[in-house]
């Protein structure tokens, strides 16, 4: 037998200690969640993307009667894709709201769109930042890859 430790390096960092670019960035998601359309969860989350080219991009979730909706992160990176062809992404915030107020522990992507969100950093050959937004803290990823470390490897 062999086994194999992973390990995924997280920065817990303060709101103080952000750049201007990350904390406009934190509050683009946080606005997000308020797009969300969550009657049967009424857990909103709101994603926001840096492009390479400056832009800023919104996602939110999206929920329906058939629980067919799209996550806030999918519903940003999906709409760079569509809108932005070519022009990578350079970072990612998410938040969170529940119970009117903006959860207390960052909250991570779930599986599909850590592994939609990893197919766009694979393709960009470059890693894309991840900041995990918390009541009073946020999350510091240095790329996608560290969040998914056991991938589908064939795309």
């Amino acid at each position: 037998m062999v086994e194999k430790k992973i390990t995924t390096k997280i920065q817990v960092i303060n709101y103080t200690e952000l750049t201007e670019t990350e904390k406009k960035l934190v509050e683009l998601s946080k606005e997000a969640t308020q797009n969300s359309y969550t009657p049967y969860s009424h857990f909103n989350v709101g994603a926001a993307l840096l492009l390479e080219n400056g832009e800023m991009i919104k996602g939110s979730n999206q929920e329906n009667a058939a629980f067919a909706g799209i996550c806030a992160e999918r519903s940003a990176f999906y709409n760079a894709g569509a809108n932005y062809p070519g022009v990578d992404i350079v970072m990612v915030a998410i938040a969170a709201f529940h119970n009117g107020e903006f959860v207390e522990d960052p909250c991570s992507p779930c599986g599909m769109c850590r592994q939609a969100m990893l197919e766009f950093e694979k393709n960009t050959k470059k890693p894309i930042q991840v900041l995990l937004v918390g009541r009073e803290q946020v999350y510091r990823v240095d790329s996608i890859s560290a969040l998914l470390p056991l991938s589908f490897k064939e795309f």
